[in-house]
């Protein structure tokens, strides 16, 4: 062991879980260190939430049809409905209209390629074999590939070249452009993947002409010749569910909080729309995109400590909708608990997850859900034994999962087992490399390493092969993932 194990393990453990609602809307995150988790990445179960928020949007489902997280079927007109800004609200119209256009001249580089060549040189270089843009055919169908490889930074440039044949390609920010459905889908992908990725510089600069997506021009209103009496937004709402939560990854909270407050009740004001009409599918759909806003606003609250807006809005708001299924209600009732295990009330905690196995289906076993809650109120309480035996459990149920195996190796860690952490994390990695080098596995494997020995360096570079081998893209730098230095 290092000097680094010896009363200074804290320096290991920094505070930046992701949201709690990962599990409801398959959030991604960015982890900066070793963690428990409480579900699809790495957390810790006893602190605030730490200053890094990591984003709510599904990409791969994003990309196949921006409202893939909407099960409810209803018409076009229901779907984009929203009111066309009026010339006060607007100004002089031609001072708002939305003229974007691509920030970077070249591609997006690769940064493990990059890595690779720094640390281990050209040769292991060729063993890297990924898709290109240049693999897959240049349209929509050929960003779903690559996304579905993967490939995510390469379904960047490809956004970039097909944005180009639009007219909205480098260098034409400020001009004129036309948009369509599908102009703006590949102008939601192409920002949705650069948050994921975490290029929030040029996330920023390319989003900042949309604004809130209030421009005449994407509007069918706007294009009378084009869409023959169409009305209503021509931008999903997950775009503009997107440029709201914006502020968020950009360290601005409270800004993110007001615009999603403003989609919120624009949101319900739809639902209540049809409501007075008696349309009950199309009130249905709007109360679940204004509940979709508000688990973003959960996540704000979380980040500037709102623990009883927290409270208001799942005990108040989020349910009390009669038509929630005992499903969504115990999975509500679950990631209320982790919250309250975020904030250390483990009691609050024992008591929502009570109510979650309760509305669980009469003679069902203890499914993945239970076990997990079950385990992190083992993990609260400090019975790391305990806790890995009930994930070991969990994993029986859903082998690989990458999140259990995380929580798994942190109770062996805590109950003094370092070497069992290490060769359960390498064991998961040789079984299945292209699942479990994700990046919470990979952080923590390289900090064990670093626990274990000050010759960690070439240990690190075996996980960098397997990472040029099996892994496209990582949503950190390779840097950062493996704890390496980067070389001049």
């Amino acid at each position: 062991m290092t000097n680094n194990s010896n009363g200074r393990l804290s320096e290991y453990f920094a505070n930046d879980p992701p949201s709690f609602f990962d599990e409801l809307t398959n959030n991604k995150s960015k982890p900066k260190d070793m963690q428990p988790a409480n579900s699809a990445e790495p957390t810790n179960s006893n602190n605030m939430l730490g200053s890094t928020f990591t984003g709510s949007f599904q990409p791969p489902e994003y990309v196949e049809t921006a409202e893939a997280e909407e099960p409810i079927k209803v018409s076009d007109e229901v779907r984009n409905l929203w009111q066309l800004p009026t010339q006060n609200e607007a100004g002089k119209q031609a001072a708002h209209l939305i003229m974007p256009g691509i920030h970077i001249a070249n591609d997006l580089p690769d940064p493990i390629c990059i890595a690779v060549t720094q640390h281990l040189g050209e040769a292991e270089l060729q063993q890297r074999k990924i898709l290109a843009v240049e693999d897959v055919t240049q349209d929509e169908r050929g960003i779903r590939t690559l996304i579905n490889a993967g490939c995510f930074r390469a379904a960047v440039n490809l956004t970039g070249r097909l944005l180009t044949i639009y007219g909205q390609g480098y260098g034409r920010a400020g001009q004129p452009a036309k948009h369509s459905p599908h102009s703006l889908q590949l102008w939601f992908t192409r920002l949705a993947l650069l948050a994921k990725l975490g290029e929030y510089e040029l996330l920023q600069a390319e989003a900042e002409p949309f604004g809130q997506l209030n421009g005449p021009d994407v509007f069918y209103e706007h294009y009378p010749e084009m869409y023959m009496g169409k009305h209503g937004s021509i931008a999903c709402f997950s775009f503009r569910l997107l440029l709201a939560e914006l502020p968020i990854y950009l360290g601005k909270p409270h800004l993110a909080l007001d615009r999603l407050s403003e989609l919120h009740v624009i949101s319900n004001e739809i639902k209540e729309h049809y409501d007075r009409l008696k349309n009950i599918n199309a009130a249905e759909f709007w109360q679940r995109r204004a509940e979709r806003v508000l688990q973003s606003i959960i996540n704000c609250a979380l980040m500037m400590k709102k623990f009883s807006m927290i409270d208001d809005i799942m005990g108040g708001m989020l349910l009390t909708r009669s038509t929630l299924s005992k499903e969504e209600q115990r999975a509500l009732y679950s990631a209320w608990g982790r919250i309250y295990l975020q904030i250390g009330d483990i009691f609050g905690a024992e008591q929502k997850f009570a109510v979650s196995r309760r509305l669980r289906e009469i003679n069902m076993s203890p499914d993945l859900r239970d076990l997990v809650d079950k385990g992190l109120i083992a993990v609260a309480k400090n019975d790391f034994p305990e806790a890995y035996l009930i994930f070991q459990k969990a994993l029986h149920l859903d082998s690989g999962n990458t999140m259990i195996l995380n929580n798994m190796g942190v109770c062996l860690l805590y109950a003094g087992k370092l070497k069992d952490a290490i060769n359960l994390y390498e064991r998961a990695i040789n079984l299945n490399p292209q699942k479990s080098l994700n990046e919470s596995l990979l952080v923590n494997l390289s900090t064990l390493y670093e626990l274990e020995s000050n010759n960690s360096k070439a240990k690190k570079l075996n996980l960098l092969r397997l990472i040029n081998r099996y892994k496209p893209d990582l949503n950190i730098s390779v840097e950062i993932c493996l704890k390496l230095q980067a070389t001049n």
